[in-house]
C-alpha cells in the first residue's frame, strides 16, 4: 500500500455539453476547460463520460470509424484531433482525464478513460467494466481496474455506472487509492443517486472522489450536471450547478486524508469473507 502523500494536489472537475460526433470540436472545448482549470492551479482535471464523441449511443453504434479513437497494442492513442488537449497538458503541466469511445486492434470497442499526461502522451487507461442499458449493444466491458499515480497520489479510475457498485470503489481503495476519479453521465431525474453515489464511495473508502458530469442534451439523454468533489467523509468540497458549463476546483489534502483514515478505519477493520457462514433466522 502506498503511504499517505506528502503534498496536496489541486484537482478540477469540468462539466460542459459536447457536440455529438465531433471529436475535434469537443477536444478544443476540453482543452479550453483544462487550461481554465490549470489557470486556477489545478494539476489534474477530470471531464465527463464520453465527452469527446458525445454520449449518443445511436451515433456511436452507427459510425464507429468517426466516433471512436484508435488505440494501439500498448493502448496509446495518436489521433491528431486530440492535439489541442496534448498542447494544454504539455504547456500547462496538467494531467487531463477524459472519456472517449475507443477501438482496439483486436476488434474490441470500449467506453474508456483517457489520460493525457504532462508530456502530451495519450493513454487509454481504463475501460468501463459495468455497462449500463443499451451500452452493451455498442461496447465491450473492460476486464480489469486501473489506478493512476499523480504526484504521489494514487487515484482509482471508474466511469459512471461503475460507481453504483460499492465493490468497484473498494477495489480501488484495496489497491491503495487515495482518491477515485469518475467521468459520469447522470441523466435528468437522477440527482439523488448522483449525489448519493459520490458521497457514499468517498465515505465507504475514506478517499477523495471526483464526479465530472455532462450537462444539456435532448431526451432521453438529457444530463443533469452537478459535478462534485468529495472529501473522504463524503461531504462535497465543491459542487457545480445542475445546468451550464462550469469548472470547480478543490485540494486533496494529505493531512485531512490521514486524519480521517485514523478516525474511520473501515479499510483495515473490514472482516474477510462476510458473505460466507451466514445463518437463517426465522421469525
Amino acid at each position: 500500500m502506498p503511504p499517505i502523500p506528502r503534498a496536496s494536489l489541486r484537482v478540477a472537475a469540468a462539466q460542459a455539453e459536447p457536440n455529438t460526433g465531433d471529436i475535434a470540436g469537443n477536444a478544443v472545448v476540453a482543452a479550453r476547460l483544462a487550461a481554465r482549470a490549470a489557470g486556477e492551479g489545478a494539476r489534474l482535471v477530470v471531464l465527463p463520460e464520453l465527452f469527446l464523441p458525445g454520449y449518443d449511443l445511436a451515433t456511436l453504434g452507427r459510425d464507429p470509424a468517426g466516433t471512436h479513437l484508435a488505440a494501439d497494442e500498448a493502448t496509446q492513442i495518436s489521433d491528431i484531433r486530440l492535439d489541442p488537449l496534448r498542447a494544454v497538458a504539455r504547456d500547462q503541466q496538467v494531467v487531463v482525464v477524459v472519456s472517449a469511445a475507443v477501438g482496439y486492434p483486436d476488434g474490441r470497442r470500449t467506453n474508456s478513460v483517457l489520460v493525457v499526461d504532462r508530456r502530451g502522451g495519450v493513454l487509454s487507461a481504463y475501460d468501463k467494466q459495468h455497462l449500463w442499458g443499451d451500452e452493451v449493444e455498442v461496447f465491450d466491458p473492460g476486464g480489469e481496474g486501473a489506478t493512476l499515480a499523480v504526484d504521489g497520489w494514487w487515484l482509482g479510475l471508474g466511469i459512471c455506472y461503475d460507481a453504483s457498485f460499492p465493490e468497484h470503489g473498494r477495489a480501488a481503495a484495496d489497491d491503495g487509492a487515495h482518491g477515485y476519479l469518475c467521468p459520469v453521465g447522470y441523466l435528468e431525474g437522477s440527482q439523488h443517486r448522483r449525489d448519493l453515489h459520490g458521497a457514499a464511495r468517498a465515505l465507504d473508502n475514506t478517499m477523495y472522489v471526483v464526479f465530472a458530469n455532462q450537462v444539456g442534451g435532448a431526451n432521453p439523454f438529457r444530463f443533469n450536471g452537478g459535478s462534485a468533489i468529495y472529501e473522504p467523509e463524503g461531504r462535497p468540497l465543491r459542487r457545480a450547478p445542475d445546468f451550464g458549463e462550469h469548472v470547480i476546483v478543490a485540494d486533496f489534502d494529505p493531512v485531512e486524508l490521514g486524519r480521517i483514515r485514523q478516525a474511520h478505519r473501515m479499510l483495515v477493520d473490514r472482516l474477510p469473507d462476510l458473505g460466507t457462514g451466514r445463518r437463517l433466522c426465522r421469525a
